[in-house]
């Protein structure tokens, strides 16, 4: 019987919150399909992180410590990660739809010449087969897909699925598996990491405020930085801001910058380019704040504040913090 393979991406036994999204989600289709779950973690710490896998959906956890895997490379990850694909006969393999999830599955479909659904926002079971909606063209429209090949290979975007809670009752089995690649032939070395610090990570965020054109300037930004913090939310940037130079690149939300769905997303000053609305147009509520009551944004926001958002942010901010004190 085929079982699912989740990739669990994870650092140092800290998990990204998108493996624990994919974990259930694969857990509930699965159970339609009468198959089991098995999930994978590579690097130092993927012991610690097997039980809570299991507690979370995971029958059986491959973990490997091996250190040739204690940073992401693709290479030897991808080969990993097939290996027990073929080993195992599986039906599908899901991961986050992050940078490495991207990267390594894509990797991981030509080693298995197999078919890749990438940006999953919702996953159903139809005539015994997994079907994946994504959206498509900036987001205009919703494509609905199969693949009559298996395994089946998915990546599923951030906060598009619930991360169920850890169920200590549950049992499993955790297998030590060696690595596909000896550490000689991998062919890219990592010399060094840096750690970004003291900033929310936008794929994350349960709520993200972004400043725009509207900002006028790096100094702009100041205001939209303090309603982010005053919510607890990241600070995002369209692509003119970005490209004025105004805000690093990291900030950026987008077609071409990071593609977010946060509970709240509170667009300062954004007129609503269509780039910038693909990264954004599955967030839960969005409000608008533009000067410009024509803006394209507004068709978009559930609500919308027509004004200066010089003197709206500000606001906001101090209403803010005087009610979540």
């Amino acid at each position: 019987m085929s079982d699912i393979l989740v990739w669990l991406e994870q650092q140092s036994g800290a998990v990204a919150p998108v493996s624990w999204e994919v974990l259930s989600a694969a857990r509930n289709v699965a159970g339609q399909l009468g198959v089991g779950v098995v999930a994978a973690a590579f690097g130092p710490g993927a012991q610690q992180i097997a039980q809570p896998a299991i507690e979370r959906g995971a029958d059986t956890v491959f973990v490997c410590e091996d250190d040739s895997l204690s940073v992401y490379r693709a290479e030897p990850f991808a080969d990993l990660l097939s290996k027990l694909a073929r080993d195992h006969g599986v039906k599908a393999i899901m991961a986050g739809a992050t940078s490495a999830g991207r990267d390594v599955l894509a990797l991981a479909a030509v080693d298995l010449d197999a078919g890749l659904i990438p940006d999953c926002t919702a996953l159903t079971v139809a005539d015994g087969k997994l079907k994946a909606t994504r959206p498509v063209y900036a987001g205009k429209l919703i494509s609905h897909l199969t693949c009559d090949s298996e395994p089946v290979l998915m990546s599923l975007r951030s906060r598009a699925f619930a991360a169920s809670e850890p169920d200590v009752s549950r049992s499993g089995n955790v297998v030590k598996v060696d690595p596909a690649t000896n550490a000689d032939a991998i062919r890219v070395q990592v010399l060094g990491l840096e750690a970004a610090a003291g900033e929310v990570s936008l794929t994350d965020a349960a709520i993200i405020v972004s400043g725009g054109r509207g900002v006028n300037g790096p100094e702009g930004f100041e205001p939209v930085r303090v309603l982010a913090s005053a919510v607890g939310g990241a600070l995002g940037a369209s692509r003119a801001a970005v490209d004025a130079g105004w805000i690093p690149y990291a900030h950026q939300v987008g077609q071409t910058g990071k593609t977010v769905s946060p509970d709240l997303y509170i667009a300062c000053g954004i007129s609503g380019a269509i780039q910038h609305l693909a990264g954004m147009r599955t967030s839960k509520v969005i409000v608008a704040i533009n000067k410009d009551a024509e803006a394209p944004i507004f068709k978009l926001a559930q609500y919308g504040i027509v004004g200066d958002l010089f003197k709206i942010v500000p606001a906001l901010s101090a209403e803010f913090e005087k009610r979540l004190k």
